[in-house]
C-alpha cells in the first residue's frame, strides 16, 4: 500500500506545527489525552492522509464519514477556487445569486420523487434543527397546531443543536445540558446481540420495535405529534443496521396518522450504501430528508433540507412582501459551499463513485467478516460501504479498548472511528479491493495485540 508521497508533500515542511495547542478546545475529544500524545494530519490525496511525521495514513473513515469522493478532488478544489475570485458571498435573504438555485435543481432531481425543494444551511446539526421547524409549521399553517411533538429514537444522532440533541438518544451526548427540549419521546433502538450479531446487511430480527410507535400514537394522541425522525442506517452510534421491514412499518404508521416521518442522510447521503440516498437503498420514502457531510464531500460547510412540494407549497399563502418561513442562515446557500456542492456532484457521477461502492460492497462484507474470531470481537455488522465491528470492553475500562486499537491502527497507517467499544469504518467510495485488504489486515494485526 505504499506510494509516493503528493509532490507538495515535503515532511520536513510539514513537521512545522502549531507552537503550542493549548488555545484550540477540541470537539468531542478528550483534550488532555490528545495533547499529550496528538495525532497531526497535514495533508491528504485521493484514500490517503499524510501525517505530520511524513507517513500515509489510508482514511477508513472518510474523515468523519463526509469525504466520499476522496480528498483533494482537482473539479472540486478548482470550483472553490474559481468561485472565490467570482463571487466571495452574497445573502440569501431578499437577494439571489444563480448558484444555489442551481444546485437544488440538481438535489431535487437526484432525491426520491416529490422531495423537490431545498431549503440550505450550513451543517448536519443545522439542517436537522431546519426539518424539526419545517414539521412544526407546516402542522400549524395548516391549522393543526397542536401537533408539536417529536419523536426520535434511542441511541440517534442528529447533530449537537438544542433540537437535534432532543431528539436524538446518545446519552453521553444529552446529560451535560439539562431538560432539552420539552416534548419528545424516543422509540427504542434496534441493537440486540442477542438476535443480531454477525448479520450481513439487514438482520431478520427486529421489524417488530416499529411497532412501538403505535403506542407513542396510543399515549399522546397523533393530533398532537409533528414528525419521527430517525437515521436509516444509525451511524455515529456504531453502526446499526435497520431490520428488515422495520423502516417500511415506520412509514406506514406515519402516513395512517398524518405524522411527518424525515430521514436524517447525513451519513448515508450520496453513495455510502450504494445509492444516492438511503431511502433509494431501501425502497421507503420519506416526508423530509437531511442532508450535510457528502454535499461538499466536506471541503466547505454545508447542510440541506429536501420536502415534499406539499409541505413546501402550504407555506405559500398570505400577501406576496411576507416572509413565508422565518428561518434562515447568514450563509445559507454560500456560493463557494454551492460551488463545491456541484462539482462534488459531478465527480460523483463522472468517476461513477456510487457504482463503484455498489459493485464493491459484497467484497467488502466478505473482508469485514473475515475478522469474525479475532480477540476480542463481539459483533460485526455492515451494509453499503459501512462497518461497525463491536469489541468486548475491558472490565470496568469502557471504551478503553477501542481507544487502543484507534491509536494502534494509526501507528500502522489506519485511521478508524470509534463510539464507545465500537469501530466504524466508512472510507471514501473510490476505494478498491488493494484498500479493502489492507483496512481489515491492519486491523486484525492490531486486534491481536490488544489487551
Amino acid at each position: 500500500m505504499t506510494q509516493p508521497l503528493p509532490p507538495s508533500s515535503n515532511p520536513t515542511e510539514l513537521a512545522n506545527g502549531p507552537a503550542s495547542l493549548d488555545a484550540f478546545w477540541m470537539p468531542f475529544t478528550a483534550n488532555r489525552q490528545f495533547k499529550a500524545y496528538p495525532r497531526m494530519l497535514v495533508a491528504a490525496k485521493d484514500m490517503h492522509y499524510i501525517s505530520d511525521d511524513g507517513r500515509q495514513i489510508l482514511d477508513g473513515t472518510a474523515g468523519l464519514w463526509c469525504v466520499n469522493a476522496g480528498h483533494c478532488r482537482p473539479k472540486i478544489i478548482e470550483a472553490i477556487q474559481t468561485q472565490a475570485t467570482t463571487l466571495d458571498y452574497a445573502p440569501t435573504f431578499q437577494m439571489g445569486h444563480p448558484a444555489p438555485f442551481q444546485l437544488a435543481e440538481r438535489l431535487a432531481q437526484l432525491a426520491p420523487e416529490g422531495l423537490n425543494r431545498v431549503f440550505f444551511a450550513n451543517s448536519g446539526s443545522e439542517a436537522v434543527d431546519t426539518a424539526l421547524k419545517v414539521a412544526i409549521a407546516y402542522h400549524r399553517v395548516r391549522g393543526e397546531g397542536t401537533r408539536q411533538r417529536l419523536i426520535g429514537r434511542e441511541r440517534g444522532y442528529h447533530g449537537v443543536g438544542f433540537g437535534g440533541i432532543s431528539v436524538g438518544g446518545i446519552g453521553g451526548n444529552r446529560k451535560l445540558f439539562g431538560s432539552l427540549l420539552n416534548g419528545v419521546d424516543h422509540l427504542p433502538h434496534t441493537h440486540n446481540l442477542t438476535h443480531n450479531a454477525f448479520s450481513h446487511q439487514q438482520p431478520d430480527w427486529g421489524a417488530h420495535l416499529a411497532d412501538e410507535l403505535e403506542r407513542i400514537v396510543t399515549l399522546h394522541d397523533s393530533s398532537n405529534i409533528a414528525a419521527v425522525i430517525v437515521e436509516p442506517v444509525a451511524g455515529s452510534t456504531g453502526v446499526l443496521v435497520p431490520p428488515k421491514g422495520y423502516l417500511e412499518k415506520l412509514r406506514q404508521v406515519c402516513t395512517r396518522h398524518g405524522i411527518l416521518l424525515i430521514f436524517d442522510e447525513v451519513i448515508t447521503g450520496f453513495g455510502r450504501l450504494g445509492t444516492c440516498f438511503g431511502a433509494d437503498y431501501f425502497g421507503v420514502v420519506p416526508d423530509i430528508i437531511t442532508v450535510a457531510k457528502g454535499i461538499t464531500n466536506g471541503t466547505i460547510p454545508m447542510g440541506a433540507v429536501l420536502v415534499r412540494q406539499e409541505i413546501h407549497d402550504a407555506f405559500m399563502h398570505g400577501p406576496d412582501q411576507a416572509i413565508e418561513f422565518p428561518h434562515g442562515y447568514t450563509y445559507s446557500g454560500h456560493p463557494l459551499a454551492c460551488a463545491a456542492a456541484i462539482a462534488t456532484l459531478d465527480t460523483y457521477a463522472e468517476d461513477g463513485l456510487f457504482e463503484n461502492a455498489a459493485s464493491l460492497a459484497p467484497y467488502w462484507q466478505e473482508a469485514i467478516h473475515s475478522l469474525r474470531g479475532a480477540p476480542h470481537v463481539i459483533d460485526i455488522r455492515n451494509i453499503g460501504i459501512v462497518a461497525g465491528i463491536e469489541l468486548e470492553p475491558m472490565p470496568n475500562r469502557p471504551t478503553r479498548r477501542a481507544y487502543e486499537c484507534l491509536v494502534r491502527c494509526f501507528e500502522q497507517g489506519l485511521l478508524i472511528r470509534t463510539t464507545g467499544d465500537i469501530i466504524a469504518l466508512s472510507p471514501p467510495l473510490m476505494l478498491q479491493n488493494s484498500h479493502v485488504d489492507y483496512v481489515v489486515e491492519t486491523l486484525d494485526r492490531v486486534l491481536q495485540t490488544l489487551p
